[in-house]
């Protein structure tokens, strides 16, 4: 077994590797080839005995990979870490720093999915690796899957995987990204996010259809433009109600604000409270309505016949697109019936239970890095590759560790952001939080 140094700087060098490696996938089939990471994790692995190597190829060039350890007890809990290997695409123009060179700058690994999520990735490799090279077999199976296909849904990915190849690891206990970062409570102490569930998908198209026609001759007409520009105007002033359900009034309690302020956000209002991280509690606490695409016409003196509306819409736990249809249709009042609703993509939230082996695993391990830390359940606004697992019938966690002075709204700005970094405190950390998790769950 290596030492806490030791394992750290193997780490941080894989995840620089990795960084340069530039999967990237911008949702074409083509992109992301994740093969290169994948051999580069074969390498990682090769001098490591009794792991098993899978290779799993949903596309020309998109590898997933797993590296398995078997468990010497058949009923043991196992325990599988998710870590995807492609990252969003860069505006490279609007970065100060080689977006792909992986420089260590002032403590600070810069870098295309530093945060997104390549320092988890690397630091469930490495800590796989060191279970192996300890020569102690786990009491559960242990395995660290490299997934493709992450950031378009996971449909090349770990989905394509759920579908293709269910029994190739267990879907039990699942970690993947993010949590472990700190909430700014009122009063000075110290509070860890862990990611429980994620909301889900109800993608809709909304099309109007009006009269065709010369672009010179307008009066009388039935205009396509201005019909959809009143939809998306209805769309934009629709407010669904905030919920009452866990993990949100937990959440708003663990921040130890004032009475008044308590009470206002728990009926959804005054968000201002929570500074950095107003969008994202807004986003955590409700049904999220977003109009992105607007498609109509093509040439300047055609009138179409046509025009639509896309809207992304992330639903809670437990609404169901048959409300959500149901919502749009009131938004868009008197209009409705000239409104074509479509679902494109549609996928219900997911959660897991904030109790069980796993999460009070990790409840444990924060509690050794962070002994006087609260630790409150959060709802990811976005998606990750745990919501298969979910479906699979295991849980599913986000789970890494920072430093005490990295609270969840910086994480959540890091994110997709240009000169996108990690301290190497973090990295650090997190591995260290991985290799004693990993203990605690299957005893080696």
């Amino acid at each position: 077994m290596s030492t806490a140094s030791s394992l750290a700087d193997t780490t941080v060098a894989l995840l620089q590797e990795l960084i340069q490696l530039a999967c990237v996938n911008d949702l074409t089939p083509d992109s992301g080839q994740e093969h290169k990471a994948a051999d580069a994790l074969e390498r990682f692995f090769a001098d490591c005995p009794n792991v098993r190597v899978e290779r799993f190829e949903s596309h020309p060039g998109r590898t997933s990979i797993a590296f398995t350890l078997e468990g010497s007890d058949p009923e043991a809990e196992p325990l599988t870490l998710l870590g995807h290997t492609d990252v969003v695409p860069v505006d490279a123009a609007k970065w100060t720093k080689e977006p792909f060179g992986a420089q260590l700058i002032d403590g600070r690994i810069y870098g295309r999915g530093a945060t997104d999520m390549l320092y988890i990735t690397a630091a469930m490799a490495a800590v796989v690796r060191d279970v192996a090279l300890s020569g102690t077999q786990p009491t559960g199976t242990l395995t660290f899957v490299g997934c493709a296909d992450e950031e378009a849904r996971g449909g090349l990915g770990v989905g394509w995987l759920a579908e293709h190849h269910p029994d190739a690891f267990s879907w039990k206990n699942c970690l993947s990204e993010e949590g472990g970062s700190h909430l700014p409570v009122q009063d000075g102490s110290d509070a860890l996010v862990v990611v429980v569930g994620e909301k889900g998908a109800a993608q809709r198209r909304l099309t109007v259809h009006g009269d065709a026609g010369h672009g010179s001759t307008p009066h009388g007409r039935d205009l396509t433009i201005a019909k959809i520009g009143k939809v998306a105007e209805r769309i934009a002033a629709l407010n669904p109600p905030v919920t009452s359900d866990e993990p949100w009034p937990g959440y708003v309690r663990a921040w130890k604000f004032d009475e008044a302020t308590e009470a206002a956000l728990l009926a959804g209002e005054g968000y201002e409270a929570f500074g950095q991280l107003q969008r994202y509690s807004h986003a955590m606490s409700h049904l999220t309505v977003a109009p992105t695409v607007l498609r109509a016409g093509g040439a300047i003196n055609v009138l179409p016949s046509e025009a639509s509306l896309d809207l992304d819409i992330r639903q809670l736990p437990g609404q169901t697109q048959e409300e959500i249809d149901e919502l749009l249709r009131e938004a868009l009042g008197d209009m409705a019936d000239e409104v074509e609703i479509t679902h494109l993509i549609t996928e219900d939230a997911t959660v897991s239970p904030t109790e069980g082996p796993l999460y009070e695993a990790i409840v444990d391990t924060f509690a050794e890095f962070f002994p006087d830390a609260a630790v409150v359940p959060t709802l990811a606004a976005g998606g990750s590759d745990l919501r298969f697992a979910r479906r699979k019938g295991g849980v599913g966690y986000g789970f890494a560790l920072h430093q005490r002075e990295r609270t969840l709204g910086q994480v959540l700005d890091l994110l997709h952001s240009h000169d996108e970094y990690v301290e190497v405190e973090d990295v650090e950390l997190t591995v260290k939080a991985y290799r004693s998790l990993v203990r605690r769950m299957v005893k080696a």
